[in-house]
């Protein structure tokens, strides 16, 4: 038998409001989702827990014998858990942060030693991963937070009172390449000829930016290999096997060492922004405290930007 944790604190607060939209909110997530927790729970123990042809919902009479299981499990996990924080001086909640793997690497620990810099020490946990599970991660309540370059088609995806966000910078794509013995870069965007691409693999956002630059500048080329993921674009243009467009804050190192060249003019540099996302539902503690800080620098960066009122 394989039982979540979480589904029993689900079925706990159900229990206790007798509504599916009362508990989803919670327990922070949305209503579809705790919809599928409790039907998982139901199917891990091949039992019906609860009569949802009433109003309020009723527990069976196997739901109401296993809601004192539930509890109890619930309670003892909560106990020990809290022992356990004291004796190793833990800092209670971690904030779970879902993230592309270029802002992983690129943005993510800058971010976070800006963030202890100002004096918000708050435990962090980052799983990075594709866009795609990253915003699978956020609807479920997987994760407290997400990273993600903005796309305006994910955007209609997702209902932005639900899942609101904050601009958190701004950054490129850049087309780069191995250089020569002089230093030089290997391949010209600006030439007559068609050129080796290292291309993104079809459906990904930093992919369909790049198509669509290529279109409109009508530049020849020929596909000599395709990933999703924008570090192993940038190793394979290492390696001298083409062009490939790679954030600048995922390349620092090699730009700034000679190791990478970019291509041609600004024209054919890609605009990107950066957003942090986050779930309306979810009430811990520390992700309400970051948010609002965010939220204030945000509104003081516009108002220097726009400078003083006359």
């Amino acid at each position: 038998m394989n039982l979540e944790s979480k589904w029993l604190e689900d079925f706990s607060a159900l229990a206790a409001t007798r509504s599916f939209s009362q508990a989803a909110e919670r327990r922070f997530v949305t209503q579809p989702a705790f919809s599928r927790r409790i039907r998982s729970l139901e199917a891990a123990l091949g039992l019906q827990l609860v009569n949802r042809s009433r109003t309020p919902i009723e527990l069976t009479e196997a739901g109401q014998l296993f809601l004192v299981t539930a509890r109890t499990v619930v309670d003892q996990l909560s106990e020990i858990l809290r022992h356990l924080h004291h004796l190793e001086g833990g800092q209670g909640e971690v904030v779970q942060v879902a993230a592309a793997h270029s802002l992983a690497s690129g943005f993510f620990p800058r971010w976070v030693a800006q963030l202890r810099n100002d004096g918000l020490n708050i435990a962090t946990r980052l799983v990075a991963t594709n866009v795609g599970d990253a915003v699978h991660a956020l609807r479920e309540g997987g994760c407290d937070l997400m990273l993600a370059f903005y796309d305006p088609d994910a955007a209609l995806q997702m209902d932005a009172e639900i899942f609101p966000s904050l601009h958190m910078g701004t950054t490129e794509m850049l087309p780069v390449c191995a250089v020569d013995a002089d230093g030089k870069p290997l391949f010209d965007l600006e030439g007559e000829g068609s050129v080796p691409l290292l291309a993104y693999t079809a459906g990904a956002f930093l992919g369909r930016s790049v198509n669509l630059l290529l279109r409109q500048r009508n530049l020849r080329y020929t596909t000599v290999y395709e990933t999703a993921m924008a570090d192993s674009l940038k190793s394979m243009a290492l390696e001298g096997m083409g062009i490939a467009w790679v954030p600048r804050l995922s390349m620092r190192g090699e730009l700034e060492r000679g190791e990478l060249a970019i291509c041609g003019g600004s024209q054919w540099h890609v605009p990107l922004e950066i957003r942090l996302y986050r779930c309306a539902l979810v009430r811990k503690a520390n992700v309400r405290l970051l948010w609002r800080k965010l939220e204030g620098a945000a509104m003081v960066d516009s108002k220097v930007s726009q400078g003083p009122e006359k």
